[in-house]
């Protein structure tokens, strides 16, 4: 039996981490690729690089950081003029 390599298959990451910088990380989700700087996201600087890649999309519309206990809507990283980030050390 021939496999034919031209039909392509479900995709299977719903979310991937595709770099992390000293200043950030990109994240690719549902065809849209979003950075999130440190400086607006204070909740990642500190975190180890594993602690970063292990995020799951929950009912395909919010990001989950177990490790880290961190919840982002992915309309926050759409839209972020909709939502000012707070953040008081």
């Amino acid at each position: 039996m021939m496999m034919n390599l031209s039909t392509l298959g479900p995709n299977i990451l719903d979310v991937d981490i595709s770099l992390v910088t000293t200043k950030g990380f990109w994240i690719f989700v549902q065809s849209n690729e979003y950075f999130l700087s440190f400086d607006e996201y204070p909740w990642f600087r500190d975190a180890r690089i594993a602690e970063i890649m292990n995020v799951e999309l929950k009912n395909q519309h919010h990001l989950r950081w177990e490790d880290l206990d961190v919840d982002i809507e992915l309309d926050s990283l759409k839209y972020p003029e909709r939502y000012p980030l707070c953040f008081t050390p």
